[in-house]
């Protein structure tokens, strides 16, 4: 572990604000929840169609019982829980330091350690909902169906509110995250490989004073940053005092 880097954070975030932290899958791996692209991740283990085919629109809706088989098994995490970097965050926000949590995670465990103002770019696990009449439905009830979960009021497909490849981002979510990253004064991206779009163009968006990347593998952001730190992203943060 770094010490000098992990001084440079911490007065960043003294002198910091507006903090806005933005977070993708290596938030979660601590939380023994896998990444996609690591090379034990998702995209590196055999199934009968590649996982970013699963997870498309286009799967969901024609081999919907197979996706709903993978779905269950390799993206719902239920006894996951809340590692450092989730509580700290939580913590910060409490402390009026931090503004705004923008996620591409689904797992919903930056709301498990207590943040409020999490936009979640991908949906969340927790949200699923009928496609006929609109029911709404948790991640319980999604879970614990034999195979496809239907309505228990119209028989309808329930489907999670988890944006599936093909589907477009929520155009209130990605409004309310661009504001909140504009108007930061920090901005802290911590455990994303910055390569799935358009989340990661929001980074864009950024106009502050201090930029920092927490994660593990070099990203296209490294260069305009004021810090980078390679340490696992969760004992990173819980070195930080708020």
């Amino acid at each position: 572990m770094d010490n000098e880097k992990i001084e440079k954070l911490q007065q960043m975030i003294n002198e910091s604000n507006h903090i806005v932290f933005f977070g993708g899958a290596g938030v979660s791996t601590e939380s023994h929840i896998p990444d996609f692209r690591s090379t034990d991740g998702l995209y590196h283990q055999t199934y009968k169609y590649p996982p970013e085919v699963m997870v498309s629109h286009t799967f969901y809706t024609q081999h919907t019982e197979e996706f709903y088989d993978f779905y269950k098994n390799k993206m719902i995490f239920l006894d996951a829980k809340p590692n450092k970097a989730h509580l700290k965050l939580a913590e910060m926000e409490q402390a009026g330091k931090l503004s705004a949590i923008v996620t591409q995670n689904i797992d919903g465990l930056h709301q498990a350690a207590g943040s409020k103002n999490v936009f979640e770019l991908h949906g969340s696990v927790h949200r699923n909902y009928c496609q006929k009449c609109g029911k709404f439905f948790d991640v319980n009830y999604v879970v614990n169906a034999k195979g496809v979960p239907y309505c228990d009021e119209c028989g309808g497909i329930i489907k999670p509110d988890v944006v599936l490849y093909e589907e477009g981002l929520d155009s209130q979510t990605i409004n309310g995250a661009v504001r909140a990253i504009s108007k930061a004064d920090m901005l802290i991206i911590g455990g994303t490989s910055l390569v799935v779009y358009p989340a990661a163009g929001m980074i864009d968006y950024f106009k502050g004073k201090y930029l920092a990347v927490l994660n593990r593998d070099a990203t296209s952001r490294d260069k305009q940053a004021d810090l980078c730190i390679t340490d696992p992203i969760g004992e990173v943060l819980g070195r930080i005092r708020v």
